[in-house]
């Protein structure tokens, strides 16, 4: 069988488990076995597949069917233009979520400063940042240290030596620190779903850390917390940046109004939803 009716054969296969993208679902695992580009695909899918690597790539291909994510079966994701490293403790790092990078780069106007992640997961919030102000200082804290692991891994993969990681719960490792423990940014992608939301049994969230993706308070109640207690990690004039769900925004900007922050706003996804809101430290 050539590499072209591996790819066909494959694709109708995962149109049948119902995959939204099936096409590039099967490319992207046939390459990862190959370990080839899918450009040399499209060049040399004439070739024969050969039986050790076909007998891998129908292996992950059942293992996509029952709705394992891509991510999570090559082990990597691209975000922001860099090759992340991902697994199971982490949530994969999503599109919509570059918004809440270009909204922090927009705001990092100088050539040096302080940006703090929490909640960092894979750390691509934090490496996205780090990549592109390398005169900046960027912590990123996970409550999980197998997500600490992750992000660490990835920041020496790619070299960033401005982004460091550790272990807290939230803000919990920074105290007693003073002045350090205060920043320019805090920016998170924290839990924001509901208990009881359907979507959580749907899709690749399905596979991805309960821990992760819940919050109580009909998923306000973590979005609440940080909005309260940034405030005194936030140097004057600093700002306060959250990723939300697309129904949250109102609730969350009103949240940072009753605390005091000034200039609230919110910033659109890719889908034009609100996404992330943010809030100024008076100065």
């Amino acid at each position: 069988m050539t590499l072209d009716a591996l790819l066909a054969e494959a694709t109708a296969s995962l149109v049948a488990a119902g995959s939204p993208s099936a096409r590039l679902d099967a490319e992207v695992l046939l390459c990862h076995v190959l370990g080839v580009e899918r450009t040399w695909l499209y060049t040399w899918g004439d070739r024969d597949a050969d039986g050790e690597a076909t007998g891998r790539f129908r292996a992950l291909l059942a293992r996509r069917m029952a709705g394992e994510p891509v991510a999570y079966l090559t082990g990597e994701r691209e975000f922001w233009g860099l090759t992340l490293a991902t697994d199971p403790s982490t949530l994969i790092p999503r599109p919509d979520t570059e918004t809440l990078v270009e909204a922090a780069l927009a705001l990092a106007t100088t050539s040096g400063g302080r940006l703090l992640d929490l909640g960092t997961g894979s750390g691509a919030i934090a490496l996205a940042f780090a990549s592109e102000r390398p005169g900046w200082r960027v912590l990123g804290l996970d409550i999980r240290p197998e997500a600490v692991s992750l992000a660490r891994q990835n920041a020496a993969r790619h070299a960033l030596a401005n982004a460091v990681f550790d272990e807290s719960d939230w803000f919990a490792a920074l105290a007693g620190q003073g002045e350090d423990a205060r920043f320019d940014l805090v920016v998170s992608n924290p839990p924001y779903i509901a208990a009881d939301d359907p979507h959580l049994a749907e899709g690749d969230v399905r596979f991805e850390p309960r821990s992760a993706l819940v919050a109580g308070g009909e998923g306000l109640a973590d979005l609440r917390h940080l909005v309260a207690a940034a405030r005194e990690h936030l140097l004057p004039g600093g700002w306060l940046l959250l990723e939300h769900g697309f129904r949250q925004a109102e609730a969350v900007r009103e949240a940072l109004v009753e605390a005091g922050y000034a200039e609230v706003a919110s910033r659109r996804d890719l889908a034009g939803h609100e996404r992330i809101s943010l809030g100024r430290h008076p100065a």
